[in-house]
């Protein structure tokens, strides 16, 4: 499963776009959101996150 994100949660840092190794997050009105084709389910993201927004399932 590709990373989730909780739009409610997300502060729209960029954190988890600067960590991604696949560049499958982008930022669309101020909130991460993932393309899950390209999500490798690395967990990355979730680490990098701190507001704990975005999970990997």
């Amino acid at each position: 499963m590709p990373a989730v994100v909780n739009k409610d949660l997300c502060i729209g840092c960029e954190a988890c776009v600067a960590v991604c190794p696949t560049e499958a997050i982008s930022m669309e009105e101020e909130k991460a959101v993932v393309d899950a084709e390209l999500c490798v389910d690395c967990g990355a993201c979730e680490g990098e996150c701190p507001v704990e927004a975005i999970k990997v399932e």
